[in-house]
């Protein structure tokens, strides 16, 4: 129970500080591009690569994996609202912008996390 508890609280976190980035971020966009939810995704990427990379995945004496990597990040990164986003993107007409989107949120978020662990290390 503790832990749902914990996933819950990290979850209202990072959905509060996913609107908050996401909206900041709106007044960036040029040419329809979601930067909004492209950058969350990759910083919510980089701070799980940081996280795995410290081990902190593995700490046996503060349940940190179900407070900050699945309800934190979790509730920061936006991958429902991305596959929405390529969807429309795609219906719209807009199919360059949706590889470009669709492709750079994947191997640059790849690379965050790859980025994150070789930071720690």
């Amino acid at each position: 129970m503790k832990e749902i508890v914990l996933v819950g609280a990290g979850g209202f976190i990072g959905a509060s500080l996913r609107y908050l980035t996401s909206t900041w971020l709106t007044q960036f966009n040029q040419f329809g591009f979601p930067v909004g939810t492209f950058s969350v995704n990759l910083i919510g990427c980089t701070l799980l690569g940081i996280f795995v990379g410290l081990g902190l995945e593995k700490n046996s004496t503060l349940p940190l994996k179900e407070f900050a990597a699945i309800g934190v990040l979790g509730g920061f990164t936006t991958f429902s609202t991305f596959g929405l986003e390529l969807f429309e993107m795609l219906q719209a007409g807009y199919f360059k912008m949706t590889a470009i989107y669709g492709l750079g949120s994947i191997v640059l978020g790849l690379g965050g996390i790859g980025l994150g662990i070789l930071i720690t290390r």
